[in-house]
């Protein structure tokens, strides 16, 4: 069965010349996906909804970042200047991972073009992430009575701190992140599970950690849905990433990943999460590779 995706114009906004935030690799993504033929169908992300954010954020966070009231000092924490565009995005990126999450339930994997924004806590959001997809979709399926049990296996290069805070003291999830320890963010927030990478980690030591981990999150957290940030940003070429994994250890990172949760029968929803790549092409390479290798799993 060929892996259903979402994406979306509105995943794309307008900001200021120079930044830093490769905002044209969603597009690119998707023309790549869609011209090699990795996907069934591209599906429109629905909006989420206010209730649905409201399950993890305050509803004073939401308001203003709707509103677009968010203080100055706010709006420099999150990265972004305030827009229409960027609130329907970060709205639409949400109701992308919710999609995915529900229908990797029957597909047994698919795959949002976008998300993973784990640095979004209740109350604000920070280094580019505006509301917390992967939680949010979490709670969601336990409201709609589709999961009781989570993992989160977040192999962005950043820890998910974010997500940390939201599921801290939650003993039906589990939390796991292997990130670098030097790197952003600097104060990080103890999850279930963390392995802090030395700078300059490649791709034997990297795998062979991540070998280890994956059945301790399988075998404790006992998830009825894994929700997995794919980052491309431990790669050697990424500007932030500060690792030395390789295109093929990235493909093999996502092998390994999808290859344990099939073999114990967990449904997969995969974000992209970061990837700031020398060249934006490059980052785009290794989200499609993580799309090519998906579309593998699917039942």
């Amino acid at each position: 069965m060929p892996l259903h995706a979402w994406s979306s114009a509105a995943y794309t906004f307008p900001l200021p010349a120079g930044h830093r935030f490769p905002i044209e690799k969603y597009a690119l993504l998707r023309d790549a996906v869609l011209a090699e033929g990795l996907v069934a169908e591209v599906h429109e992300p629905d909006r989420a909804t206010v209730e649905e954010l409201e399950r993890v954020h305050t509803r004073d966070y939401v308001d203003r970042l709707t509103n677009g009231t968010l203080s100055d000092a706010e709006l420099r924490l999150l990265g972004f200047p305030w827009s229409p565009a960027l609130v329907e995005r970060s709205y639409r990126a949400v109701g992308g991972t919710l999609g995915a999450a529900r229908r990797a339930l029957d597909d047994g994997v698919a795959m949002n073009l976008a998300g993973g924004t784990h640095h979004a806590f209740p109350d604000r959001g920070e280094g580019f992430c505006v509301f917390n997809d992967v939680a949010i979709a979490v709670r969601a399926l336990r409201a709609d009575g589709r999961i009781r049990r989570a993992a989160i296996i977040d192999l962005d290069v950043h820890q998910g701190n974010g997500t940390h805070a939201i599921f801290g003291g939650d003993a039906e999830t589990f939390t796991f992140s292997m990130h670098g320890g030097r790197n952003y963010p600097f104060h990080k927030v103890p999850g279930t599970l963390d392995i802090e990478l030395a700078d300059g980690t490649g791709d034997e030591d990297y795998l062979g950690l991540l070998a280890k981990a994956l059945p301790r999150v399988l075998n404790d957290g006992r998830p009825d849905l894994v929700v997995y940030l794919a980052g491309a940003d431990p790669h050697e070429r990424d500007r932030l990433g500060r690792l030395k994994l390789t295109f093929e250890g990235l493909e093999r990172r996502d092998a390994m990943v999808l290859e344990a949760c099939r073999d114990v029968g967990i449904p997969v929803a995969v974000t992209i999460a970061g990837g700031y790549g020398i060249e934006v092409r490059e980052t785009v390479a290794i989200h499609v590779a993580t799309a090519r290798i998906a579309g593998l799993f699917c039942a």
